[in-house]
């Protein structure tokens, strides 16, 4: 770990900053607490049948790969604040809203380069929103960041850049992609805004290169862009052997500890380690650093030697949990895993006991596991995601037999089987039981909420000669063929089906959760949403893979998207039976605002779609409200 720690003046932790107002939707989670709470009392189980759409609004920034723009993938969080809703798009540019009508009030074009630079589309997860306390033209700020690694400041009122913010209002974050610079450092996830510091992380180019920049977060000055400090999170001495470990995904942070806690992603090459199998004790962990001086204070390593591409999907949650009389001021993290890590966030120590058990040795060249991982068993893990699921016997007739001959061919040894020549089926999949969305917590009941995946996906090492004679064509999204340059193994991964495209292992393929924080209690895991193959939905009992996360309302009702079926739904937070579903244009891939606006509840999801799920994108944007 490094630290770079530059002078500047912080004007950091204000308990009362923006980020704070409960009936806003200020930050990405919501929160800096990253608790997916709203206190929107007026949307109960008994009312949330009246609920209507209150306006519908097309961004116009919508690509399905097939023409000159490669597909879009909009997973943004709409972000109320300054009594206005502002919405990023993956074409980097900037819509702020009115939230009763929809009506545009401004918006603002970042002009970037629309080119699938480091991802396999044109991505974004939204705005970030600042503020001063102060009156004034760039007193409050909407951010932007884009895939070419610049930052844009504008004002929050009328949409123009913030002269005084960086070179005229754009701040080049490839300044500071100095060490093995392959891709730049793409600037999708919004920053966290704590005081008048944005954090900011960075995606990169997965599974493309064996060394690659090495992972580090930015704190930025939010009123004139110079860096603060700068923390990475590889040993200098492992630099020249591997890269990433960055922070791809949203962070949360505890401004009265004066803590960010970062989810630190998987080192490189994804998929092998023979060269970095020395230790490198923060990658695949949440870590919290102080956030004046980037000082790391504690770290939690929840995957060693990471060579599953297991990286920290989300960011932790903050919940204050009483045991024995007393509040212990709580982190859970969860994982693709589907583990739940609760940690002390004073010190990373965990709050329910952690097994470590042993795991199978991998056969591959160069290659050293570790001989033991973490389990987290207390709270259980989400979506039964520790055993590989059962041969469904539909796709093995569908298939004649060939689910069944490939549970015998390819290798499995539990969770933490290595990947391998032979062709090894790995369960959770690399896009995990959880993902970036994370999970919602009723901070008054302690109370957790989650969706979760159950994918079976295949996973196979080609020897570099034989990758080279290939010729593959790239891989897709989370799928297909990856070179890993600069090591003995290119890979291929696919979802484990039949030739007709059917999952070979038995549903559910996704599940909802809620479990007690207080005793670790699971209260149910019931199926989620509906999966769709061939235009054909399935039923109920099947579940839908998930991507996106849950917001938890002060009146008992979870929103969430997430699933295959392009519709957006209300649960019932007592019992996980849904109450209330509309259909939309695509998967809402994207955590939904839940906020109040001039006396009224509101809900509003951005509808994009991602190829993950299934071929199908838009640029709708929804809001709904009670009927008056």
């Amino acid at each position: 770990m490094t630290a770079r720690i530059l002078p500047a003046a912080l004007t950091l932790l204000t308990a009362s900053a923006a980020h704070a107002q409960q009936d806003s939707w200020t930050a990405f989670h919501g929160d800096l607490a990253s608790t997916k709470f709203s206190h929107a009392g007026t949307i109960t189980p008994e009312t949330v049948g009246n609920l209507e759409r209150a306006w519908d609004y097309r961004t116009g920034d919508v690509a399905d790969g097939s023409g000159d723009l490669p597909e879009t993938v909009w997973s943004a969080t709409p972000i109320y604040a300054n009594g206005t809703l502002y919405l990023g798009t993956p074409f980097y540019r900037i819509v702020a809203l009115n939230p009763a009508t929809g009506a545009e009030r401004w918006t603002y074009d970042s002009e970037s380069r629309l080119e699938a630079l480091t991802q396999p589309a044109l991505k974004n997860r939204g705005v970030a929103y600042w503020e001063s306390g102060q009156s004034g033209i760039c007193e409050k700020r909407v951010f932007l960041g884009t895939m070419d690694a610049e930052l844009h400041a504008v004002d929050a009122d009328t949409g123009q850049r913030c002269a005084g913010f960086a070179e005229g209002g754009v701040l080049n974050v490839n300044q500071w992609n100095d060490v093995n610079d392959v891709f730049p450092f793409s600037l999708l996830q919004p920053p966290l805004v704590v005081g008048d510091v944005l954090l900011l992380g960075w995606a990169g180019k997965d599974w493309e290169y064996a060394v690659a920049p090495p992972g580090n977060l930015l704190a930025i000055d939010a009123r004139t862009g110079e860096l603060l400090w700068d923390t990475g999170f590889i040993p200098p001495e492992m630099i020249p052997k591997t890269g990433t470990a960055n922070i791809w995904t949203a962070m949360t942070a505890d401004p009265e500890l004066g803590l960010v806690y970062a989810p630190v992603s998987s080192p490189s090459p994804n998929y092998w380690g023979g060269d970095r199998t020395e230790p490198l004790p923060l990658a695949t962990s949440v870590t919290a650093l102080d956030i004046a001086s980037g000082e790391v204070v504690w770290t939690f390593q929840h995957v060693r030697h990471d060579i599953w591409d297991y990286d920290t999907p989300s960011a932790p949650t903050l919940v204050d949990i009483t045991r024995d009389g007393q509040t212990i001021p709580a982190l859970v993290q969860a994982t693709k895993q589907g583990f739940l890590f609760v940690l002390d966030r004073r010190t990373g120590e965990p709050l329910f006991p952690i097994e470590e058990r042993p795991v199978p040795e991998s056969t591959a060249e160069g290659e050293v596991t570790a001989p033991t991982q973490p389990f987290a068993m207390t709270p259980a893990p989400v979506g039964g995601a520790l055993e590989l699921p059962e041969v469904w016997p539909l796709a093995d007739i569908v298939g004649f037999g060939q689910c069944s001959r490939d549970r015998e061919k390819y290798l499995y040894q539990g969770i933490y089987t290595p990947p391998s020549e032979q062709g090894t089926l790995m369960f959770p999949g690399t896009a995990g039981a959880t993902n970036w969305g994370g999970v919602a917590v009723d901070p008054r009941s302690g109370i957790l909420y989650s969706n979760a995946s159950r994918i079976v996906q295949l996973i196979q090492l080609i020897p570099r000669a034989e990758y080279d004679a290939l010729d593959p064509a790239g891989g897709g999204n989370e799928e297909g063929y990856s070179p890993q340059l600069g090591s003995p193994y290119g890979i291929y991964l696919t979802d484990w089906s039949n030739w007709a495209g059917i999952p070979c292992w038995k549903p559910p393929f996704g599940t909802f959760s809620a479990i007690d924080l207080a005793t670790g209690e699971l209260l149910y895991e019931v199926p989620f949403g509906k999966a769709q193959f061939h235009g054909f939905y399935g039923v109920s009992d099947w579940g839908s893979p998930t991507l996106g996360g849950p917001v938890v309302t002060a009146g008992g009702v979870v929103f969430i998207g997430a699933s295959m079926d392009a519709r957006v739904r209300a649960l019932d937070a007592a019992t996980g039976e849904e109450l209330w579903s509309d259909l939309v244009e695509a998967p809402a891939v994207s955590i939904p605002a839940v906020f109040t606006h001039e006396g009224e509840d509101y809900v509003v999801f951005a509808v994009g779609g991602n190829s993950i799920l299934k071929p199908e994108v838009s640029d709708q944007a929804v809001a709904y409200r009670l009927r008056r």
